[in-house]
């Protein structure tokens, strides 16, 4: 999908780069969520959390379609090259559906976070703690802060 600059909120800080679309909303646990309709939502990885994992090798969701899902309840797993993590749930209601194109192009969590790399739709009330692209980017900084601070402490221990 074309990019369109004017929808787009462009992000740097030390070495990391990404795009964060403003029409996206986005959950302290590096989730994005886009409303498809009044409380229908398709939810990814944010490109901080996809570049944290390392390179996508696969995903499993452990909880079906149609089944409820409450917030915080981990309702998949998903693996990296770097670690595996579980797939957490953003919303409190009903998962609707996984992506079934991850199972043929799993590269598309980590070339394509924002559009076909999407993981699970689902329907219901999402986590009150969600930001807009701006308060995205605060929540960024303080992740890049605290990783460049482990860094420094580790050079110093050398």
């Amino acid at each position: 999908m074309p990019i369109d600059p004017s929808l787009t909120r462009y992000y740097r800080r030390a070495r990391f780069t990404t795009r964060l679309p403003t029409k996206y909303q986005f959950a302290p646990s590096h989730f994005w969520l886009e409303t498809l309709e009044p409380d229908l939502f398709r939810i990814g990885l944010t490109h901080f959390a996809t570049r944290m994992l390392g390179d996508f090798v696969e995903c499993e969701f452990t909880t079906e379609a149609n089944n409820s899902i409450k917030l915080g309840q981990p309702i998949g797993w998903i693996e990296g090259f770097k670690a595996l993590s579980d797939i957490y749930s953003v919303i409190d209601g009903l998962l609707i559906e996984s992506n079934p194109a991850l199972k043929s192009n799993p590269e598309f969590v980590d070339r394509d976070p924002y559009d076909r790399g999407w993981l699970f739709i689902a329907r219901g009330t999402p986590d009150r703690r969600i930001v807009d692209a701006e308060g995205y980017v605060q929540l960024l900084d303080v992740a890049i802060d605290r990783i460049l601070s482990q860094e420094e402490q580790e050079r110093k221990k050398c």
